[in-house]
């Protein structure tokens, strides 16, 4: 089964696959706690020639470590200012601008990038850029969610408009900005702006150009980009990853790294044909979903940084969740007296993964309605073996169309949120069947995924921390993949 993408095309709409772990057994990866600070216990009765021989142990260690391995130690850090953190506003001039620039304090350093891998890709590649922020200490500016997955037709929305930016911002003790706080969203000003290329470094493949967006594009920005460095890559050339290393990025937002990082020149801007370097006051990357700290798509392992430090923090927009909920109470037909019950979420993927059926059939590549019916009954009993609750709903979310196959998961006694019969996208808008979809699937107490699937990931991700939840994946690709 190939774990490479399914397509590079900054213009498709498929979702990028992720080496999965497994959970089909009780003892799952524990939920990660907020690491500690570790204090230091010096008696007054300590001789001084022992507080010195502690003090140069500890100086030889730190010197050891940055000389044999900087990368590991890097990892280690995570800065988090210990701070409250000020409103929003008080880190642009104003109102938006005409241009960015006009809205941007002298004093105050910047981060941004942008987005076009597929939406929940992208919720990862936010992620990553707050994580950028975090260790660089530079206020991150978000751009605009593109409608990759549903259809051009659909407009951009913004970030606030699907999470909780103040309690994000809170959580992080940065503070967080979006685009259309910093330039105005109706101007026509061309900005001019240097950036850091990372993907021609990353992807190996000659003649491959920066990393494009719809984002330059509905900002009005002329970008000049620069060549990273080859050592911004986590592993070693020609080692057939596509991987950046979230710390070896950040070298480059400190002066003396990207004095030494400057050894290619600015490509000319597209519109004005200006060569620039990169930003220092707004930093910015070309594209950031294919970073890590430690390995390739660390999304898929408890430890992730991403997800520890930035990811868990992500919770809904307060209004989403409702609306969430209240489809969620239709769809399992709850009374308006009664309290919204547990359930079970599934998300089954179909759709572009067909392409990794290569000549089978699909009721043989698929993962059988009767597989996943196992590992529902595998999350009930853990469930119920774990924290006393029997859960009997169940709610599948899919990109399947057939009716047949519809029909099997009634046949099971599960439901689903009917969105044409809910008229979701005449009320609300075409991005909503797949945000919803993404909040019920968080909102289970337990939760059945797809293997290879980032929206699996992510979701299975937000049920263990957010829920305490059980979680399953199941197999596919062959027959029999998920029997066990």
């Amino acid at each position: 089964m190939a774990r490479e993408l399914l397509a590079e095309s900054g213009d498709s709409d498929v979702e990028f696959l992720l080496p999965s772990r497994h959970y089909e057994d009780a003892d799952r990866p524990s939920r990660p706690s907020r690491r500690l600070g570790m204090p230091s216990y010096i008696s007054r009765r300590q001789s001084i020639s022992c507080v010195v021989f502690v003090v140069a142990s500890f100086a030889a260690f730190a010197l050891f470590t940055l000389i044999i391995a900087p990368s590991q130690a890097g990892d280690l850090l995570t800065v988090v200012p210990a701070t409250e953190v000020e409103s929003e506003k008080s880190y642009v001039l104003g109102p938006p601008t005409q241009s960015f620039r006009d809205n941007l304090r002298n004093e105050t350093k910047y981060i941004t990038s942008w987005i076009n891998a597929g939406w929940t890709n992208d919720v990862m590649t936010i992620g990553n850029l707050l994580y950028l922020a975090m260790i660089t200490e530079r206020v991150p500016i978000i751009p605009k969610f593109v409608p990759s997955h549903i259809g051009p037709e659909a407009p951009p929305i913004p970030f606030s408009d699907v999470f909780d930016v103040s309690r994000l911002s809170q959580a992080l003790r940065i503070p967080i900005l979006e685009w259309d706080q910093v330039k105005d969203s109706n101007s026509s000003t061309l900005d001019e702006l240097g950036c850091w290329a990372v993907w021609p470094v990353t992807a190996e493949e000659d003649g491959v150009p920066p990393r494009d967006s719809p984002n330059v594009h509905s900002l009005i920005l002329d970008i000049s980009y620069t060549r990273a460095p080859a050592w911004v890559k986590l592993t070693p050339p020609g080692s057939n990853d596509k991987h950046a290393s979230l710390w070896s990025l950040a070298r480059l937002s400190f002066s003396e790294a990207r004095e030494q990082a400057m050894s290619q020149p600015p490509e000319p801007s597209p519109q004005h044909q200006l060569s620039l370097p990169p930003d220092d006051h707004l930093l910015c990357y070309d594209y950031l979903y294919y970073t890590a700290v430690a390995s390739a798509f660390e999304w898929s392992w408890d430890y992730s940084p991403v997800w520890r430090f930035v990811g868990r923090h992500m919770y809904w927009n307060t209004t989403l969740e409702k609306l969430a909920e209240e489809h969620a109470r239709r769809a399992m037909n709850v009374q308006d007296n009664e309290p919204t019950p547990p359930y079970i979420s599934i998300h089954v993927r179909h759709g572009d993964f067909r392409v990794y059926c290569n000549d089978l059939p699909e009721d043989q590549c698929w993962a059988p309605i009767s597989a996943i019916a196992r590992r529902v009954a595998e999350v009930q009993q853990e469930l119920l073996e774990r924290k006393g609750i029997n859960v009997t709903n169940v709610i599948m979310t899919s990109d399947e169309r057939d009716p047949n196959w519809w029909a099997q998961v009634r046949e099971r006694g599960w439901t689903w949120v009917d969105y044409a019969a809910e008229r979701t996208v005449e009320k609300y808008g075409r991005w909503y069947p797949l945000l919803l979809d993404a909040v019920l699937q968080s909102g289970g107490a337990g939760f059945v995924g797809t293997e290879y699937s980032t929206m699996t990931t992510v979701a299975l991700r937000r049920v263990q921390d957010w829920n305490d939840g059980a979680v399953r994946m199941t197999k596919w690709g062959w027959p029999g993949a998920d029997d066990h």
